[in-house]
C-alpha cells in the first residue's frame, strides 16, 4: 500500500498538496456535498484519482477485521453507514495518516482498538450516574 500510495502522489507531497484535506480530495475519499434548504441530501462522491481510491478501500477493507485503531473504526462506521461507506472513511484515514508520516517524517503509532471506548468512557459514567440517580430518589 505504501508503494501505492507513493506512486500516486509522488515523493515531493508538500509542494503538491498544501493540507491532508487537499490530497483526500484530490484523491476523491471526501464526502459528497450536497445540501438544499438546510437539508443533506444523499449524493456520490466526486471522481478523482481511481486507482489511489480504488486501492486504499480495498485495504480499508480488509484492515475491518483487524484489533486496531481503523479496524474499531471500521467497525464503529459499518454499524451505522454500511460496508461501502465504512471502507470510505477507513480509506480517508489512512490517506490523512499517510500524508502526516511523509510530511512529519515520523514513525505511525497506533491509537489502540479500544480508543473509541476512552473516548466514550465519561460519558458513559456520567449518564449511568444520572440514571442512578433518576431512578433511586429517596
Amino acid at each position: 500500500m505504501a508503494e501505492q500510495i507513493l506512486a500516486e502522489i509522488g515523493t515531493n507531497i508538500k509542494n503538491q498538496f498544501p493540507s491532508a484535506a487537499h490530497l483526500c480530495s484530490w484523491a476523491a475519499l471526501v464526502p459528497g456535498h450536497n445540501e438544499s434548504a438546510g437539508k443533506r441530501k444523499s449524493s456520490k462522491g466526486k471522481k478523482g484519482n481511481k486507482y489511489l481510491k480504488s486501492a486504499l478501500t480495498e485495504a480499508a477493507h480488509s484492515v475491518g477485521a483487524s484489533k486496531n485503531y481503523l479496524g474499531a473504526m471500521y467497525r464503529r462506521t459499518l454499524a451505522r453507514k454500511g460496508r461501502k461507506r465504512a471502507a470510505i472513511v477507513v480509506a480517508h484515514a489512512m490517506l490523512r495518516i499517510a500524508y502526516y508520516l511523509l510530511t512529519r517524517k515520523e514513525m505511525y503509532v497506533d491509537l489502540g482498538e479500544d480508543y473509541f471506548d476512552k473516548q466514550k468512557l465519561g460519558a458513559i459514567v456520567w449518564n449511568s450516574v444520572r440514571r442512578l440517580e433518576t431512578n433511586f430518589r429517596l
